[in-house]
Protein backbone atom coordinates (compact mmCIF):
# COMPACT_ATOMS: atom_id res chain seq x y z
CA UNK A 1 0.00 0.00 0.00
CA UNK A 2 1.52 3.30 -1.07
CA UNK A 3 1.69 6.14 1.81
CA UNK A 4 3.27 9.51 1.64
CA UNK A 5 3.29 11.54 4.71
CA UNK A 6 4.64 15.17 4.72
CA UNK A 7 6.34 17.06 6.96
CA UNK A 8 8.36 20.12 8.03
CA UNK A 9 6.08 23.22 7.04
CA UNK A 10 5.35 26.40 9.22
CA UNK A 11 5.24 29.38 9.83
CA UNK A 12 8.44 31.61 8.06
CA UNK A 13 9.37 35.06 7.74
CA UNK A 14 10.38 36.12 3.95
CA UNK A 15 14.15 35.44 2.92
CA UNK A 16 14.09 32.23 5.58
CA UNK A 17 14.40 28.51 4.71
CA UNK A 18 12.65 25.19 4.93
CA UNK A 19 12.45 21.92 4.40
CA UNK A 20 9.97 19.79 3.55
CA UNK A 21 10.27 15.98 3.91
CA UNK A 22 8.05 13.06 1.94
CA UNK A 23 8.59 9.87 3.53
CA UNK A 24 7.15 7.11 1.51
CA UNK A 25 6.36 3.31 1.83
CA UNK A 26 4.69 0.65 0.40
CA UNK A 27 7.25 1.15 -2.70
CA UNK A 28 10.73 1.92 -3.35
CA UNK A 29 11.33 5.84 -3.75
CA UNK A 30 13.71 5.74 -6.88
CA UNK A 31 11.58 3.45 -9.23
CA UNK A 32 9.09 6.47 -8.96
CA UNK A 33 8.70 9.42 -10.22
CA UNK A 34 7.82 12.00 -7.72
CA UNK A 35 6.79 15.30 -7.28
CA UNK A 36 6.00 18.10 -4.98
CA UNK A 37 2.66 20.31 -6.03
CA UNK A 38 1.34 23.10 -3.93
CA UNK A 39 -2.05 24.97 -3.64
CA UNK A 40 -2.33 28.31 -2.16
CA UNK A 41 -5.94 29.46 -1.38
CA UNK A 42 -7.47 31.44 -4.72
CA UNK A 43 -5.51 29.81 -7.07
CA UNK A 44 -5.06 26.82 -8.89
CA UNK A 45 -2.72 23.65 -8.22
CA UNK A 46 0.86 24.32 -9.50
CA UNK A 47 3.65 22.01 -9.96
CA UNK A 48 6.70 23.10 -7.94
CA UNK A 49 9.27 20.75 -8.98
CA UNK A 50 9.77 16.50 -9.47
CA UNK A 51 12.55 14.16 -10.02
CA UNK A 52 12.59 10.72 -12.42
CA UNK A 53 13.13 7.60 -10.61
CA UNK A 54 15.19 5.99 -13.26
CA UNK A 55 17.34 8.70 -13.85
CA UNK A 56 17.44 11.35 -11.39
CA UNK A 57 16.45 14.14 -13.84
CA UNK A 58 15.14 16.94 -11.53
CA UNK A 59 12.19 19.80 -12.76
CA UNK A 60 11.39 23.09 -11.17
CA UNK A 61 8.69 25.38 -11.98
CA UNK A 62 10.08 28.80 -13.14
CA UNK A 63 8.83 30.56 -9.71
CA UNK A 64 11.03 28.35 -7.77
CA UNK A 65 14.27 28.08 -10.03
CA UNK A 66 16.87 29.05 -8.02
CA UNK A 67 15.75 28.69 -4.76
CA UNK A 68 14.56 25.27 -4.26
CA UNK A 69 15.53 22.37 -4.51
CA UNK A 70 14.45 18.25 -4.56
CA UNK A 71 16.25 15.45 -3.26
CA UNK A 72 15.86 12.00 -2.67
CA UNK A 73 17.38 9.93 0.19
CA UNK A 74 16.66 6.40 -0.61
CA UNK A 75 18.63 4.92 2.24
CA UNK A 76 15.39 6.06 3.97
CA UNK A 77 13.04 6.37 1.08
CA UNK A 78 12.17 9.89 2.12
CA UNK A 79 11.52 12.87 -0.72
CA UNK A 80 12.69 16.38 0.18
CA UNK A 81 12.25 20.31 -0.86
CA UNK A 82 14.36 22.35 0.60
CA UNK A 83 12.99 25.75 0.33
CA UNK A 84 15.49 28.89 0.54
CA UNK A 85 14.56 32.83 -0.12
CA UNK A 86 11.01 32.03 0.58
CA UNK A 87 8.50 35.00 -0.52
CA UNK A 88 4.72 35.41 0.83
CA UNK A 89 4.15 34.02 -2.41
CA UNK A 90 5.60 30.94 -1.17
CA UNK A 91 2.36 30.37 1.00
CA UNK A 92 0.74 27.44 0.45
CA UNK A 93 -0.41 23.90 1.41
CA UNK A 94 2.69 21.83 0.03
CA UNK A 95 1.79 17.82 -1.17
CA UNK A 96 4.27 15.35 -2.26
CA UNK A 97 3.35 13.05 -4.81
CA UNK A 98 4.32 9.63 -6.73
CA UNK A 99 4.43 8.68 -10.69
CA UNK A 100 4.84 4.79 -10.78
CA UNK A 101 5.35 5.10 -14.60
CA UNK A 102 7.60 8.73 -14.60
CA UNK A 103 8.76 10.10 -18.02
CA UNK A 104 5.22 11.39 -19.00
CA UNK A 105 5.26 14.85 -19.98
CA UNK A 106 4.85 17.59 -18.74
CA UNK A 107 6.89 16.00 -15.43
CA UNK A 108 4.87 18.94 -13.48
CA UNK A 109 1.19 18.06 -14.56
CA UNK A 110 -0.55 16.75 -11.61
CA UNK A 111 -2.56 14.33 -13.87
CA UNK A 112 0.62 12.41 -14.24
CA UNK A 113 0.58 11.57 -10.46
CA UNK A 114 -1.35 8.46 -8.69
CA UNK A 115 -0.72 9.25 -5.36
CA UNK A 116 -0.79 11.84 -3.03
CA UNK A 117 0.18 13.11 0.61
CA UNK A 118 -2.28 14.74 2.97
CA UNK A 119 -0.42 17.97 2.45
CA UNK A 120 1.71 20.46 4.91
CA UNK A 121 1.41 24.55 5.65
CA UNK A 122 4.16 26.57 4.80
CA UNK A 123 3.02 30.16 6.06
CA UNK A 124 5.80 33.17 4.71
CA UNK A 125 4.88 36.12 6.51
CA UNK A 126 5.63 38.84 8.87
Amino acid sequence: QVQLVESGGGLVQPGSSLTLSCAASGFTLDSYAMGWFRLAPGKEREGVSAVEGSDGDTYYADSVKGRFTISRDNAKNTLYLQMNSLEPEDTAVYYCAADPYGRRWPPLSAGNYDYWGRGTQVTVST
